[in-house]
């Protein structure tokens, strides 16, 4: 019996990874496979059990699970394999090595394979806040599984470090569950998420937002006893002397930053972007292997489901174009960030197809206008009342833009 080959195999079965997989059936992949490492599918979705998802795509107001289950019909409906509580160990040469409790080791064949792990969140490892290690530290992402999936309250007194949307959200939930946020501390001069979840999460239910602080220690023995909150100075971010000031709590949720979960990626040896820690792509989503494809948190965080979705139908899309030999080949051009611009995703543009460039701004910014140009002429220019690098914008491109130039620059000014 000959050996079976996917057309595409889609690595990760939560937001990104079920548009990936309906996007390649919906472009005439016949054989899809999904693996996910969890014993169900949703990924991230499942436990975020609070309401505005999918205003954009569905123009509805759903809560995680919803907008999950909407995306698990379509793949059941659409004949996709699915592999569950499936841990894949390597991914190259057109194949991906997983293994799980029914098929042991095993090995499947794709002629394209879509990367959609998501991403993870960053540990009071990650970013070294000294004090002793007692229990009632979580990341944000934690306590909102165990209080929302598992029905376990994690603290009755509570500070958060860092105001991304995670640890917004869950300065809203632990305190309509009872327990009382005393503040959310934030290193940078800014929010680090929306800001309808600041006024929302925040600003609505009276919880203090301490803007360039940071938790300069963190006090107690076999549990969280109290953190130490000292203002930072804003150039430097260093911890100003004699501002310090204990918060007496049991618990601590940190929500300092997400990284794309790519550590098959690096192992592929595929390109890997320094600002966005993700695979470098171009408008199909195609990565430095050009066989592989990579959507969602993995490429970069995004800060609506909605635009992981329909970065990932494209994925699933070019990735069944690839796998059929359909595909456009042409020579690529860069997108370069210019002034106050962060990062740009795709970081490569084929011209001869559309692009639509999804960017950060570097620092806030009221009044401001984002351009793009191709070399030095500009072909795109729009005014916005402010720009937040909590919040993500984007710039579509079209062919005839693109003809004979050597890159497409964006900048905000």
């Amino acid at each position: 019996m000959a050996e079976k080959i996917y057309d595409v195999i889609v690595v990760g079965g939560g937001p990104a990874g079920l548009a990936a997989a309906v996007g390649a059936k919906e472009a005439g992949a016949k054989d899809v496979l999904i693996v996910e490492r969890d014993v169900s599918l949703g990924g991230i979705l499942q436990q975020c059990i609070h309401p505005g998802f999918g205003l954009k795509y569905f123009n509805e107001e759903l809560s995680g699970p919803e907008y999950a289950y909407r995306f698990i019909e379509k793949v059941k409906a659409s004949d996709i394999e699915v592999k569950l509580d499936t841990m894949v160990l390597e991914v190259g040469d057109h194949s991906v090595v997983g293994i799980n409790p029914k098929d042991g080791l095993f090995v499947a064949k794709g002629k394209s394979i879509v990367l959609a792990m998501g991403c993870r969140e960053r540990t009071r490892g990650a970013i070294m806040t000294p004090g002793t290690r007692p229990a009632g530290v979580y990341t944000a992402g934690a306590a909102q599984r165990l209080v929302n999936r598992q029905n376990m309250m994690v603290g009755k007194k509570v500070v958060i470090l860092g105001s991304g949307d995670i640890g917004m959200i869950m300065a809203r939930r632990m305190t309509l569950e009872g327990a009382k946020v005393l503040a959310v501390a934030e290193l940078m001069d800014y929010t680090a998420g929306l800001t309808r979840n600041r006024v929302q999460c925040l600003d609505d239910f009276g919880i203090p937002l301490l803007l360039s602080h940071t938790i300069v220690e963190i006090k107690g023995n076999k549990r969280v006893e109290g953190v130490v909150i000292a203002e930072v100075d804003p150039a430097t971010k260093q911890p100003i002397k004699g501002t310090e000031v204990l918060y007496e709590c049991d618990t601590l949720l940190l929500s300092c930053g997400l990284i794309p979960e790519n550590e098959l990626t690096k192992e592929a040896g595929i390109k890997i972007n320094p600002i966005t820690n993700g695979p470098e792509v171009n408008q199909f989503m195609q990565t430095s292997e050009e066989y592989v494809f990579a959507c969602g948190n993995v490429v970069h965080v995004n800060d609506l489901v909605d635009n992981v979705t329909d970065e990932s139908l494209r994925a699933g899309q070019y990735a069944a174009q690839y796998a059929l030999g359909t595909l456009p080949k042409a020579k690529e051009i860069p997108s370069v960030t210019g002034n106050n611009v962060r990062y740009i995703c795709p970081q490569r543009i084929c011209p001869d197809a559309p692009a639509k460039l999804f960017f950060r701004a570097a620092a806030p910014k009221l009044g401001v206008t984002m351009k793009a140009y191709a070399d030095d002429k500009e072909i795109f220019s729009k005014k916005l009342i402010k720009i937040n690098p909590g919040e993500m914008e984007h710039i579509e491109v079209k062919p005839e833009d693109m003809q004979g130039v050597s890159s497409i620059r964006i900048e905000v000014v």
